[in-house]
């Protein structure tokens, strides 16, 4: 047999074995409700080992544009471009770590207790034996800005033109990024989003100064850094930071256990490099409505290319659209749905099929 027929065969092989997973995946959603979350006991004390926070990365600025006000000095040094990191190790036996990266306008918060005051991804993780860690994006939370640039345009000493692009995503705007519904307050049928709790939602969003950053943006290299000093996490991304994962594997392999990219704002162009996968297990994970968002269809298309281009280059990639496994209404923002923890339960599962622990 020749060595293209070995390669055609190992490739179909691994095709099947990729579609009893999805299938395991689809059986497990078949018994899950189509109207509300399974029912769950009340989950009991939570037994943490350790737990604390840290940051990685960083870089000194020398600036005489520090600040303009008397009682601080404008010269000086600050550290910037740190990442910040919070961290939660269970008592008993641990899985593997997954790392939890936030998207656009949002912080660590997104993974943390949804707005109506449900339990969120992180807890659910530790309390399943998944050491977790919860991150603020570069220049977002806890994690330092520079402000020399804003004050040099304050001073006079460069122009306006020059100053920091920041945004904020409005409500109204939001509302359609996030697939709540096509136009403001309008929702799409049978949306999951708790929307009784929205203003709290509203309070989780913060300035975005993404595009005033390089390309990758800071926080690749500190996932990179912070997936070695773990020693082996699943990256879990989501939304703008979707591609962080791909691209902190380009960076360096090295303690990264897996990615599970959760509606990613991009996915690796199919004409990529694949070799940062090659072996690499991945989820890309979709909720619904995406095909009727102009802003979301063509990205899940691109993803589709990306995980067949990666799978016939070495990967363990797949991709899956809830809907597809019967479980419909799942906006953009579906780790706060009212299903949030069954669709945990899938991304645990699947962890648990195709990442190897670390012990």
């Amino acid at each position: 047999m020749t060595k293209r027929s070995n390669d055609k065969k190992e490739l179909t092989m691994r095709t099947v074995l990729l579609a009893a997973s999805l299938c395991t995946i689809a059986l497990t959603a078949s018994t899950l409700s189509a109207s509300a979350q399974t029912a769950r006991p009340e989950p009991g004390p939570l037994s943490i080992a350790r737990q604390g926070s840290f940051f990685v990365g960083g870089r000194e600025v020398k600036s005489d544009t520090l600040s303009t006000l008397p009682a601080y000095a404008p010269s000086g040094t600050i550290t910037v471009d740190q990442m910040y990191v919070r961290y939660q190790v269970p008592a008993g036996k641990l899985g593997v770590p997954i790392t939890l990266i936030h998207g656009c306008c949002l912080t660590g918060k997104t993974w943390e207790t949804t707005p109506d005051g449900r339990m969120g991804w992180d807890e659910y993780f530790v309390r399943h034996g998944h050491p977790t860690y919860v991150i603020d994006q570069v220049w977002r939370g806890r994690s330092a800005a520079d402000p020399s640039a804003i004050n040099a345009v304050r001073t006079g000493k460069a122009p306006v033109d020059k100053l920091p692009t920041v945004f904020s995503a409005g409500h109204e705007g939001a509302w359609a990024i996030f697939r709540f519904g096509k136009d403001y307050p309008q929702t799409m049928p049978g949306m999951r989003f708790p929307l009784a709790a929205q203003a709290e939602f509203w309070k989780q969003m913060v300035p975005d100064s993404l595009n005033s950053l390089p390309t990758p943006n800071p926080t690749v290299p500190a996932l990179s850094e912070l997936a070695q000093k773990i020693g082996g996490t699943v990256l879990m991304s989501h939304s703008q930071s979707g591609i962080y994962p791909f691209q902190t594997a380009g960076l360096n392999r090295k303690g990264i256990a897996g990615i599970v990219a959760i509606e990613p704002g991009a996915c690796p162009e199919p004409t990529a490099d694949m070799t940062p996968y090659a072996g690499l297990p991945i989820l890309v994970l979709w909720g619904d409505y995406v095909d009727e968002f102009p802003r979301w269809a063509p990205r899940l298309k691109n993803c589709r290319a990306f995980v067949a281009a990666a799978n016939a280059a070495g990967a363990k990639a797949e991709l899956l659209v809830l809907p597809d496994i019967g479980i419909k209404g799942n906006t953009h923002m579906l780790m706060q749905d009212d299903n949030s923890l069954d669709i945990a339960d899938i991304l645990i599962d699947w962890i648990g099929k195709h990442v190897a622990t670390t012990e």
